[in-house]
């Protein structure tokens, strides 16, 4: 019986680290499911961290939440190696006494042992199999143990590519939008140099992208962006914000292009909900107050860009949030990081204009703030 049992657990822990691990890192689109270690390090591990973080300072926090995924990533890619072996060393233990270990008899140490260089490929030869079935399962495990590797090797430049990719976007909208960014500075900074519509064009392509890759590798949506005051989520969400503003109606500004970038942009806020599988944010603080809103009127007409008024302009404005507005919340709320505001913060230096003296200097004031 106990053979038996070795060898289905055995049996278990492979195909589960191999399908794991294919549905992670092969099938490039969106896994269900709630049974695999993805859900567990980015649905249940990951809201403990932050709230084992939330009580440091600011900077710290930020640094504490951005070493999170990566870490993450690396004990994934070990368990999955773990379990691989674990799972043929119970493969080899059911066999019976079928290794030979010249310093006494082959215990399960001595088995684990073995699985672990045979996985590896190492190779050292001083523990050695006798059986021809004990032969072909280390066969069989070096040929999976060098794929493995061969996989990690290929999947790790792919998914920092896929980082990069995003982040030289979201760090070129800082000299377009302010930092953080911001719709009505987006709008304001674009208006004199009259590339509203390449630009929409341009960030429409950017959320395509940005739903491809986080569909595929989840992972990636917890990756933090190099500077403060910046995330893939605060730009998604300014530019949900700057079309939102266009479909209402800008004098001088065309709605096609801001229409089909809001359709993919909000596209994307839908469907990374579901990957992270967290529920749309039925209430919560409301970005966009009447006093605020008349504010955004305000500097928009300073810039030569006024804004319709009138009960169905706010009501096209109210209906065009709340088609995003509680998905952005929601991931915010999941991700930790907080949304741009509408209008942009007086005072604040753009990320490339700052020192590192500014930084510590805006850190000791948003602490102070909160």
């Amino acid at each position: 019986m106990l053979p038996t049992l070795s060898a289905t657990m055995g049996i278990a822990l492979i195909l589960l680290a191999l399908w794991d691990g294919f549905r992670t890192v092969v099938l490039p689109r969106r896994v269900t499911g709630r049974f695999r270690l993805n859900w567990v390090f980015y649905r249940i591990v990951w809201p403990q961290w932050a709230r084992l973080v939330a009580r440091t300072t600011a900077r710290r926090r930020d640094r504490l939440l951005g070493v999170y995924s990566p870490l993450a990533l690396l004990v994934q890619i070990a368990i999955w190696a773990g379990a691989l072996i674990v799972g043929f060393a119970l493969l080899q233990w059911s066999l019976g006494p079928n290794l030979e270990d010249p310093i006494g008899p082959a215990d399960f140490g001595s088995t684990l042992y073995f699985s672990g260089v045979t996985f590896l490929t190492l190779g050292f030869g001083d523990v050695t199999p006798l059986t021809p079935l004990s032969r072909f399962l280390a066969v069989v495990e070096s040929g999976i143990g060098f794929g493995f590797l061969a996989v990690v090797i290929g999947y790790l430049p792919m998914f920092y590519s896929a980082f990069a990719q995003r982040e030289v976007t979201v760090t070129v909208l800082d000299a377009r939008a302010g930092s953080p960014p911001s719709a009505v500075e987006f709008l304001r900074r674009c208006l004199q140099v009259s590339q509203t519509e390449e630009l929409l064009a341009s960030w429409e392509y950017w959320a395509a992208e940005l739903l491809e890759s986080h569909m595929s590798y989840p992972a990636l949506g917890l990756f933090r962006s190099q500077h403060d005051h910046q995330s893939w989520l605060a730009a998604l969400t300014t530019m949900l914000d700057t079309c939102a503003l266009i479909l209402v109606g800008l004098e001088g500004v065309s709605a096609h292009r801001a229409r089909l970038t809001f359709a993919m942009a909000r596209h994307v806020a839908v469907d990374l909900t579901q990957v992270y599988d967290i529920n749309p944010a039925a209430h919560g603080p409301d970005r966009l107050a009447p006093q605020t809103l008349e504010q955004v009127r305000i500097v928009l007409a300073q810039a030569g860009l006024p804004m319709r008024k009138g009960p169905q302009a706010a009501a096209r404005l109210a209906e065009l949030r709340s088609m995003y507005e509680p998905y952005v919340a929601a991931l915010s709320r999941f991700l930790v990081m907080p949304l741009p505001p509408w209008l942009p913060i007086e005072d604040r230096q753009d990320a490339w204009e700052a020192s590192p003296y500014d930084d510590v200097h805006w850190t000791m004031i948003d602490e102070r703030r909160e």
